[in-house]
């Protein structure tokens, strides 16, 4: 909006906006989320290959179920999935039990492990010893939770730990691991090369197994291509978050980097301003012409001297403590600092409409000193506003004689534009008007070269602007910034 400070817009990056890209904490979200769900999916599907592999093997298994333990220290236990062989056939039906303290989120170490005046669990001795639990008698099981709890006799059935090397697991990482306890206090598999990853429970047909026969060494040696599956879930598992953080740094950075260029391109602003100061000049320089050749016209920096002096004449009439005081000290602020200011017409006619007018209303209403010269106020007020238009009579123009008229035309065009960047041409225009040998302003030759240089600048902002936007965008969508879209700043240097 011409005329109009603060309205310009220079460019997205400039008014706080990028192109248009997706929320990337949401879409980061997601992918985590995404993630994880099919890590769980890859694990579950894991799962019942081996618990099908084992049912296959042996036809005196009628089920089997894998549990999840870790991370270390918590060991949480958590079943992934049972699969239970339809009778009498090789068909399985998938799923968890309805009830079941295993089932998601599972149970902790500090719940399921050995201590004293409490239920032992297989579950227990599996994790802690890292070895199988066969049972082989249900009558005479020492861990059998349903007899000890509800006098109830389990399967017969077969669990075995799932061990995976711990130099697989955490390279050279392995001393500061944090090894879980016992009831005691002690840690547990502190001198073991391995750690638990899992749980396999195979249930038999009734006195069809024995501890160390041929079905628990096949669940023991399958034990071990489940432990190798799982490490390679695991590791995968680490690179996909290892990835997740590499993006979120990524974007981070990618975020602070744009504030850095938001803010730095911000500051590109003064060069309108800049460019606008110098019109200003020309423009008071051209009013000043002006003022000169119609001596008869009242200029905006007299009328608001003879406002000024009638205030002045009537304030040592006034009381310390006068309410009106301070309206008087104010009007006169305000038109001074409107005397000195080279704005644009709306613009100076904006100031007279919120600051000159309202308080002058304030002025004669609260006293009646300035009665005699309320005429003359008003008419003053008037003049003014028509003093603002001055520069821009077209009769007055044309009344100009002394200078080529094709000096005239373009100062008196140039001198009221409000500079923004859709107005790079009139820099040229401008520049033709300060190399006139017959313009009459005084440092035009300075005030040249200062326009040569925010000319300079101002062409340089809509490609910095466009790489910045580039190079955001690449830090957001790829995983580095090509060579070819770096900011020139030798450029900017050399201005």
């Amino acid at each position: 909006m011409e005329g109009k400070p603060g309205f310009q817009s220079y460019g997205p990056l400039l008014s706080g906006d990028f192109l248009p890209v997706p929320d990337f904490t949401d879409n980061l979200l997601r992918l985590g989320e995404m993630g994880m769900t099919m890590m769980e999916d890859l694990l579950e599907n894991t799962c019942k290959n081996m618990i099908k592999t084992i049912l296959f093997c042996l036809e005196n298994a009628t089920k089997g179920t894998i549990y999840r333990v870790g991370p270390i220290p918590k060991l949480q236990a958590v079943r992934v999935t049972s699969g239970i062989r339809r009778k009498g056939t090789d068909e399985i039906e998938w799923g968890l039990p309805a009830v079941s303290d295993y089932n998601p989120p599972g149970k902790s170490w500090e719940q399921y492990r050995d201590r004293p005046d409490h239920v032992l669990e297989a579950m227990g001795w599996c994790v802690e010893k890292q070895k199988s639990w066969t049972a082989e008698n249900p009558f005479e099981d020492v861990r059998s939770v349903g007899k000890q709890l509800r006098g109830e006799i389990e399967d017969f059935y077969h669990m075995e730990p799932v061990l995976v090397r711990k130099s697989d697991l955490y390279g050279g990482g392995q001393g500061i691991v944090e090894y879980p306890r016992d009831w005691a206090g002690n840690p547990i598999w502190q001198d073991s090369e391995y750690v638990v990853s899992a749980v396999i429970k195979i249930h038999f047909m009734p006195y069809s197994i024995r501890r160390d026969d041929r079905s628990t060494r096949i669940i023991k040696e399958l034990s071990r291509s489940l432990g190798t599956e799982l490490l390679s879930l695991q590791l995968r598992e680490k690179l996909f978050r290892s990835q997740q953080e590499f993006t979120r740094r990524q974007l981070k950075s990618g975020e602070l980097l744009a504030h850095e260029l938001r803010n730095t391109l911000t500051k590109f602003g003064f060069v309108f301003a800049a460019v606008n100061a110098e019109i200003g000049v020309l423009r008071e320089e051209w009013e000043e012409l002006l003022s000169k050749s119609f001596p008869h016209l009242k200029s905006k920096a007299s009328l608001l001297g003879r406002l000024s002096e009638l205030i002045r004449s009537q304030m040592p009439n006034l009381r310390n403590g006068d309410e009106c005081l301070p309206v008087c000290r104010l009007l006169l602020r305000e038109q001074s600092e409107l005397a000195s200011l080279s704005l644009l017409p709306e613009q100076s006619e904006q100031w007279i409409y919120h600051k000159i007018k309202p308080n002058w209303e304030r002025l004669l209403k609260c006293s009646h000193a300035w009665h005699q010269d309320r005429d003359e106020i008003l008419t003053l007020l008037d003049q003014l506003q028509e003093a603002l238009h001055m520069g821009k009579n077209r009769q007055l123009i044309d009344k100009l004689d002394h200078l080529p008229r094709d000096l005239i035309e373009k100062w008196a065009r140039v001198a009221y534009i409000y500079f923004t960047p859709d107005k790079l041409n009139f820099l040229e225009d401008i520049l033709q008007i300060l190399d006139h040998p017959e313009l009459p302003v005084c440092h035009k030759q300075q005030i040249k070269k200062v326009i040569k240089s925010l000319k300079a600048l101002v062409e340089l902002v809509p490609e910095v602007e466009e790489r910045a936007n580039r190079i955001i965008l690449s830090l957001r969508y790829e995983n580095g910034v090509d060579s070819d879209i770096c900011i020139d700043y030798s450029r900017i240097c050399r201005i």
